[in-house]
């Protein structure tokens, strides 16, 4: 091989391992609140110095939903300040859907066609109804019509750990399998399931993603794939209500293949909003 085979073969090869070490890297992170929480302050008050805090950290795209989409009726006005708040940085807003108040519809159709937005996010139990109620029948389809994935949050924290004035169950994710298997274009991601909630129907329904924040005990993330699909296991921090540090042991303390590593950390959820 001459210098300038040789030079040229290095360089591929260095480009090469360049390119694996920036994939192996790359973090989407599919679940973070910005905002003042209800209850207490978490950190998340200033966009920039959030923003910073998660770039340092490796973060190259953050799902963003707002904490003031919990309580607040003024959905619109929620919506509309967490997509100021997003704009030109690393945040990818999620807009707040209630489905509860009159009209949600045109928060679906704002969402999508005015702040151009990819995801929505529903608090069934926040917002006073289950999956049974026809307007999450109903949502589905809009939310598919307008090429908008759907990410169903089932709880915010603990019971034993809530407000006791302001206690909120889980969401029941039983009804969910049979709705999805009449509605196989809607595609819909689950944050803060745990194992428990993962019944065996809903490992078998190719429309549903999950994420780990709440997927507990030593090697979760390990365990969890050997019986959830990878393709549709996404990296979610649940930052700041947690210590974002603690996703990222998650996947440390598991023995997971460079495969196994990207695809939850930024395939899956590319190819979801592809």
């Amino acid at each position: 091989m001459n210098r300038r085979n040789f030079m040229l073969t290095s360089s591929a090869m260095l480009a090469a391992s360049s390119l694996r070490a920036v994939e192996e890297t790359k973090l989407t992170d599919c679940h973070v609140y910005l905002g003042s929480h209800p209850f207490r302050q978490l950190g998340a008050e200033n966009p920039q110095k959030f923003i910073q805090r998660l770039t340092l950290r490796g973060v190259a795209e953050a799902w963003t939903g707002a904490f003031e989409g919990l309580l607040r009726r003024d959905v619109a006005n929620v919506n509309r300040e967490l997509a100021k708040a997003c704009q030109n940085s690393i945040l990818r807003p999620c807009g707040t859907i209630n489905l509860s108040l009159p009209d949600w519809q045109d928060d679906v159709k704002r969402c999508a066609e005015y702040h151009g937005m990819r995801v929505v996010r529903l608090h069934p139990n926040y917002h006073g109804y289950d999956l049974q109620a026809p307007a999450f029948r109903e949502l589905l389809p809009l939310a598919a019509k307008h090429r908008l994935l759907v990410q169903l949050v089932v709880q915010m924290e603990d019971e034993r750990t809530q407000n006791p004035q302001v206690r909120v169950a889980p969401v029941d994710l039983k009804p969910l399998s049979g709705i999805l298997q009449e509605m196989k274009e809607s595609r819909i991601m689950l944050l803060n399931a745990n194992a428990a909630m993962l019944l065996r129907h809903l490992q078998e329904s190719p429309n549903v993603w999950i994420d780990f924040a709440m997927i507990e005990g030593v090697g979760g993330v390990e365990n969890l794939l050997k019986t959830w699909p990878l393709e549709r296991l996404v990296f979610g921090s649940f930052a700041p209500v947690f210590y974002w540090e603690s996703a990222r042991l998650k996947m440390q303390e598991s023995a997971l293949s460079a495969a196994q590593t990207k695809a939850v950390q930024w395939q899956s959820a590319s190819a979801l909003l592809a």
